[in-house]
């Protein structure tokens, strides 16, 4: 009796893990650097030629940048098309909650760390934000600097204590909010004395060990930023929404 054929050859169509990652940091870099505009419609083909790749490993990339709101389905009937996510005053709110929330939990671990361990952090937040309130003063603006110092003032209040699937998530939120970020950051520059106070607030509830001033002072924090950004888009527009 003749054996049948194994099932697993259906799997070699798939692509290739490691391809579709790819496919994805790349794709999602060009939303995030405003290289794909957003509102933009997504044409499989099109990002395949741009790349280098086959659509195969695309699609899966597109499958993985709908799942975290890079990218968003509109439907028409009984069609449907793939845009680049708009950046919106509606989402960004949603956005900088969210981040809120998950830097909140993260806070009131950190806050509950013992006393050598919140100092030692402290004195690493307090050498980020001073670098910040120095570019603040001065106006010398290098505005990727001052994102990646902002971005690791709050890295490390999360990574202090936080476990694996909350710094996922945290990681997660990074390229997204580096979209509005690059977008306004010539805006949001000036309002970035705000900030450095807001982050001397979060340093003395970390240092004093309060759970809840810690939690107060971060969601705070991005709830005032999520305020900013909404002046600057009613000054300057959504982009990309229909």
């Amino acid at each position: 009796m003749k054996a049948s054929a194994p099932l697993v050859k259906k799997t070699e169509r798939e692509p290739k893990r490691d391809s579709v990652t790819s496919a994805f940091l790349k794709l999602r870099e060009l939303i995030v650097q405003g290289q794909i505009s957003p509102g933009s419609w997504v044409v499989e083909a099109e990002l395949a030629e741009r790349l280098g790749l086959s659509r195969t490993p695309i699609r899966g990339a597109l499958q993985l940048l709908q799942r975290e709101g890079f990218i968003t389905e509109q439907r028409g009937g009984k069609k449907s098309r793939l845009r680049i996510s708009p950046l919106t005053k509606e989402d960004a709110h949603e956005l900088y909650m969210i981040v809120g929330n998950i830097e909140g939990m993260a806070g009131a671990l950190t806050a509950s760390l013992g006393q050598d361990r919140r100092d030692e952090l402290c004195k690493t937040l307090q050498e980020l934000n001073h670098r910040l309130g120095g570019i603040a003063v001065t106006k010398k603006v290098e505005l990727r600097l001052v994102f990646e110092i902002d971005t690791r003032f709050h890295h490390e209040i999360v990574a202090a204590s936080a476990g694996p699937r909350l710094l996922v998530l945290h990681k997660m939120m990074k390229p997204q909010i580096e979209r509005y970020w690059r977008l306004y950051a010539h805006t949001i520059i000036q309002d970035l004395h705000h900030s450095v106070s807001e982050h001397e607030e979060i340093i003395s509830a970390i240092a004093s060990g309060s759970v809840k001033a810690t939690e107060r002072a971060l969601a705070n924090n991005w709830k005032h930023g999520a305020e900013r950004i909404h002046q600057l888009i009613d000054l300057f527009g959504e982009r990309g929404s229909w």
